[in-house]
C-alpha cells in the first residue's frame, strides 16, 4: 500500500515538474521568436532600401529622366528604351505609368 502511494506521489511530482519546464521553455521560445521577428523586419527594410537604391542607380545610368515631371508619389519619372515611363517605388520595383498618372513638377522642387 505504501509503495503504491509512493509511486502515485512520485508520478504526480514528475507530471508537475514536466508542466513547469514546458511552460518555461515556451516562454523562452516566445522571446526568441519576437527577437527573430524584429530582426526579420529590419532585414526586410534594409533589403528594400538596397533594392531601391540599386534600381534608381541603374535607371539614372541607362534610362533618361523625364524632366519637369513627377510620379504620383512625388518621385522622378524615367523613360526606358521603348519610350515607356516609369518610377521606382520604395521596394525597388519599376512601376510603369499611364500618361494620365504623370504630373507636372511644381516650381519649388
Amino acid at each position: 500500500m505504501k509503495t503504491k502511494k509512493y509511486l502515485i506521489g512520485l508520478a504526480s511530482m514528475a507530471m508537475i515538474a514536466s508542466v513547469t519546464f514546458t511552460a518555461a521553455a515556451q516562454e523562452k521560445k516566445t522571446v526568441a521568436g519576437k527577437a527573430i521577428q524584429k530582426t526579420g523586419k529590419a532585414a526586410k527594410s534594409v533589403g528594400n532600401k538596397t533594392a531601391e537604391v540599386a534600381v534608381k542607380g541603374t535607371a539614372k545610368v541607362v534610362d533618361a529622366k523625364y524632366k519637369g515631371k513627377i510620379a504620383p508619389d512625388g518621385s522622378d519619372v524615367y523613360i526606358d528604351g521603348k519610350n515607356n515611363k516609369y518610377y521606382i517605388n520604395s521596394k525597388g520595383a519599376k512601376i510603369y505609368l499611364k500618361a494620365s498618372q504623370i504630373r507636372v513638377k511644381p516650381a519649388g522642387k
